[in-house]
């Protein structure tokens, strides 16, 4: 079986979530579920990112340790996560045991390798982003990322020998055009970063305690770049004894980030990994940004809710549907309330809903409930059809350069199609005729097979919505495979009893 590693970013613990923190992990998930769709032995991977300076403040201002502070708020990630339907296959924390000893590991390799040598730090530094600047990099004096105040820092520390690699760097992006993607993205880190030259980076602390210790200086904890990017491999047993899910799954296929920390996956990451002589990754893609009615979704703004309210207000399966369907993957998208409510019911509640309520409900009248077979198909059926049978290779065309929103649009233009040939076949006006009891049966049953086809289809993006599709229709028939022909239904099985899939929502 074909094995596909997938992951995003261990996330820095927030104590409270936008729905810009769920993009990343949703469009992950879709993806995943795609691949195990379409075959594969599917590893997604997510987690946190639980050291730093910002956490031991943190925890401090609140009154407890480290620990309780991020284990509380794992707690409701996990939650969150749970909420949206996220079939991750690990959630990987970056306090667990193993990852701190194979951390330290690697850290002492790499040591005494030569690669990471111990100097003075002297520079500009965002507690927030956990980032250090260059005078140069400020924005009005700013951090670049978040705009916040930075602070001079001072102290030793050990540094990797980042410049080392420049050169193999651009050998390996120039001979993989397609490692960093978009296209936007490759161009900017070249231009950005690869052109100016490469400085030696800062790889431990010593003004902080909350992080995992070097061993061979213990007043120093190991910095955020060997710690949090190793996460990849070190959950995988990488260094260890057992190491067969690295042997297995390593090289990733896919690291999913969004574009402000695409810079630490296609420099920094990569770096650690040629000077562990380690195969780099397939691919890594840097989406863009969820604005909130045009904004840059902020907490000083306040300008979000927790995902959980949307969830609650109009269901798992539509905010799934509008995270993945307003932003063409790799821009950045706009997110509003009304233009959800719109999208809910124009997309959701129209095409998709009352399509297999109204089909449904003209089978139960018609016939019972019960799947006619099909007779002899029109030229108005065979339009609907091929375009059934040529769905699954456009999704997969799209699944493949990673344009989620597209592959969603082709799933709903056939919807859309199905309605339309409603309207063309008038089943109403065919009941009334019984010498055409059997083309009404046939237009009923293609009606039902092209919903089997978008249902099998969506399980990867709406999994809630898609399996009550597939156990309305009565059906078995719900893997991938069986769209290769127009025909899986069985005729003379009865439905089950469906309701309403959504309901239009009312401004």
């Amino acid at each position: 079986m074909k094995k596909y590693y997938i992951t995003t970013p261990i996330y820095y613990p927030s104590a409270s979530f936008h729905i810009g923190h769920c993009y990343t992990t949703v469009s992950a998930d879709a993806i995943a579920r795609y691949k195990r769709l379409t075959g594969y032995d599917v590893y997604f991977q997510t987690g946190t990112d639980e050291h730093g300076q910002k956490i031991e403040r943190k925890a401090n201002e609140a009154n407890v340790s480290p620990k309780e502070y991020v284990d509380e708020i794992v707690r409701d990630t996990k939650d969150l996560w749970e909420k949206l339907n996220i079939s991750y296959n690990r959630f990987y924390r970056t306090t667990e045991e193993d990852h701190i000893e194979i951390v330290q590991k690697i850290f002492s390799y790499l040591y005494q390798k030569g690669d990471i040598y111990k100097g003075e730090y002297k520079g500009l530094y965002c507690t927030p982003c956990e980032a250090f600047w260059t005078v140069t990099q400020l924005v009005d004096g700013k951090c670049p990322d978040c705009g916040r105040e930075v602070e001079e820092v001072k102290e030793e520390s050990y540094f990797f020998r980042l410049s080392k690699y420049q050169k193999q760097l651009e050998n390996y992006f120039e001979k993989h055009p397609n490692f960093i993607q978009p296209v936007s993205r490759k161009n900017e880190m070249i231009n950005n970063f690869l052109k100016p030259g490469l400085e030696d980076l800062c790889v431990s602390r010593t003004t902080f305690n909350w992080g995992i210790p070097v061993k061979e200086d213990p007043k120093h904890v190991v910095y955020v770049w060997i710690d949090a990017l190793t996460n990849y491999i070190t959950s995988l047993g990488y260094m260890k004894d057992h190491d067969e899910m690295f042997q297995k799954y390593w090289p990733a296929d896919l690291h999913l980030v969004g574009k402000e920390i695409i810079r630490f996956h296609t420099i920094i990451w990569p770096s650690i990994l040629m000077a562990l002589d380690l195969e780099l990754p397939k691919q890594i893609f840097g989406h863009g940004w969820l604005m909130i009615d045009g904004k840059k979704i902020s907490k000083s703004l306040g300008n979000y809710k927790d995902p959980r309210e949307y969830i609650n207000d109009y269901g798992v399966d539509a905010v799934r549907y509008i995270i993945l369907r307003e932003v063409p993957f790799g821009n950045d998208g706009n997110f509003t309330v009304e233009g959800m409510i719109n999208r809910i019911n124009a997309d959701l509640a129209n095409n998709l809903g009352n399509l297999v309520n109204r089909t449904l409900s003209m089978l139960d009248k018609y016939f019972d409930g019960i799947i006619q077979k099909p007779t002899k198909q029109e030229e108005v059926d065979n339009d609907l059809i091929q375009m059934s049978l040529s769905l699954p290779r456009q999704v997969e065309d799209k699944m493949e350069q990673l344009k989620i929103s597209e592959a969603l649009t082709d799933i709903f233009d056939l919807l859309k199609s199905a309605n339309k040939y409603i309207d063309d076949t008038m089943p109403w006006v065919l009941a009334k005729d019984d010498s055409k009891k059997e083309r009404l049966g046939t237009v009923l049953y293609n009606l039902l097979e092209v919903i089997r086809f978008a249902a099998v289809l969506l399980q990867a993006y709406l999994p809630d919505t898609a399996e009550k599709i597939l156990n309305q229709l009565n059906t078995k028939e719900k893997d991938i495979s069986t769209l290769t022909k127009f025909g899986g239904l069985k005729d003379q099985v009865k439905i089950n009893e469906h309701v309403p899939l959504f309901l239009r929502i009312e401004k």
